[in-house]
């Protein structure tokens, strides 16, 4: 579940292992990419610890957020 807090859209993610927790990454690295809209986050072994916010709107919350936020749940509900 996404949580808002500090004007940040937060999730973590966690996985089996590294080679499950990297080919999630890589899949929303895609989806990022095709959007043009980047997350920031963090990877330690299984976990990955993902937060969105909009730079070029003062880091603030904004649809592009929201969108990217859909797609990663949808590439981690696929599994």
């Amino acid at each position: 579940m996404w949580k808002e807090e500090n004007n940040l859209l937060h999730r973590s993610f966690e996985f089996r292992n590294f080679v499950e927790a990297f080919a999630f990454m890589t899949k929303v690295a895609f989806a990022a990419e095709k959007i043009g809209h980047h997350p920031n986050w963090t990877n330690v072994y299984n976990k990955v610890h993902i937060q969105l916010c909009t730079h070029d709107a003062n880091d603030t919350i904004t649809e592009k957020d929201i969108q990217l936020a859909k797609e990663i749940d949808a590439i981690f509900n696929k599994g």
